[in-house]
């Protein structure tokens, strides 16, 4: 009977322990909850006060994007002045040849 009365006893010890440990525990966690949300809220107060009066700056991806952009821009503007200058030519070429054909039909005897 001592033997399992030795068991209780050495279980409410632990038991005992245990519960001061998660008390400590517990209010290590609360402190570092409580720290991280005074250093957050100090951090979005710096934030705030520092983007007051200053414009948010563009970011390299938005920097990329407008380079790309860009040089698409910058290619179809050369595609569409090559297109341009090879309808000049045919329309050329066109008036030539109608220009030919009007005057062999005012002209039927030839030149």
């Amino acid at each position: 009977m001592s033997d399992a009365l030795d068991k209780a006893e050495a279980a409410a010890r632990e038991a005992a322990e245990n519960t001061d440990l998660t008390r400590i525990v517990a209010a290590v966690l609360a402190t570092q909850q409580a720290m991280q949300q005074q250093s957050t809220s100090v951090a979005q107060q710096s934030t705030q006060a520092a983007c007051q009066h200053h414009k948010p700056r563009r970011s390299a991806g938005e920097w990329l994007g407008i380079a790309c952009a860009v040089c698409v821009g910058g290619v179809g503007i050369a595609f569409a002045s090559i297109a341009l200058a090879i309808l000049g030519g045919v329309a050329a070429i066109v008036v030539l040849v109608l220009r030919d054909m009007w005057r062999d039909m005012r002209n039927p005897k030839g030149r």
